[in-house]
């Protein structure tokens, strides 16, 4: 970039030394001041969790103790529930429409003949997405405390290792969805069908600990129904389900192989 002109070093840099890193950091910096200027995206990712938390506090029956719940209120089961859904927003919604414009204008063709690497601009896109799923995360807990007293998680290295693979399987979706779409309008549309059945998988419109048996072990295998779960025990006290987090890890693995094998950068 124009910052080469300094001093040079006294040796050669390395293909792993600055002048390959340089170029990514200056990538990493401009996607988060475009990242930055777009508010929707950071309504939905960063703030509408926490909005969707403290409407739902406003119904009375949400904040009482629940037999069939095992004494826990439904607002306790929204808290992972709003996380997941900055996650689902970020993967699916905001993060592929911006990848795929980008290569549908040449963008990234551009870039593959330039010090700039395309891969830096996928790796700055995965980072920042990921880095406004765990703010909001943060956000949502501080919420569910300050306004309805909701437990801190009691199992916290647990539930970090659950929310730090739910973001993973999450973001790997969202490359996958990337990969396999022409145009930034291809991406809308399988972005918003995706949108759809991962906010029933994670328990959005029912919790997943309240659905019936049978269809809670199917919504299980997917992995916002798995990161539910696996989040909510950790909060309850627990330790996560092996199920559940080998759930995430294999979507996680799954997704991002065929992601990688898919994905064209022109």
């Amino acid at each position: 970039m124009q910052t080469e002109t300094t001093t040079a070093p006294a040796t050669a840099p390395t293909p792993s030394g600055p002048r390959r890193r340089g170029p990514a950091a200056a990538v990493l910096i401009a996607e988060t001041r475009l990242f930055l200027r777009e508010p929707g995206n950071l309504f939905w990712i960063f703030a509408f969790p926490s909005v969707l938390l403290v409407i739902l506090g406003f119904i009375p029956a949400f904040r009482e103790a629940q037999d069939d719940l095992g004494g826990r209120r439904v607002i306790d089961l929204y808290v992972p529930i709003s996380i997941l859904l900055a996650m689902i927003t970020a993967a699916v919604q905001a993060m592929p429409p911006v990848l795929t414009a980008y290569r549908e204008r040449g963008i990234l063709r551009r870039m593959s003949v330039t010090p700039v690497r395309p891969s830096a601009l996928l790796s700055a896109q995965i980072l920042l997405h990921g880095a406004a799923c765990l703010a909001s995360a943060l956000l949502v807990t501080a919420v569910g405390r300050i306004a309805y007293g909701v437990a801190l998680p009691e199992q916290l290295p647990g539930y970090l290792l659950a929310l730090l693979l739910a973001v993973a399987a999450a973001l790997t979706l969202g490359s996958m969805i990337c990969a396999v779409s022409r145009t930034a309008k291809a991406a809308t549309a399988f972005g918003t069908g995706a949108y759809l059945v991962m906010m029933f998988s994670a328990g959005v419109w029912l919790p997943v600990q309240a659905m019936p048996d049978a269809l809670r072990r199917i919504v299980e295998i997917t992995p916002f129904g798995a990161a539910s779960q696996a989040l909510e025990q950790a909060a309850s006290g627990s330790w996560p389900g092996w199920i559940h987090l080998g759930i995430l890890a294999l979507w996680t693995v799954v997704l991002g192989i065929a992601a990688a094998r898919l994905f064209r950068w022109q």
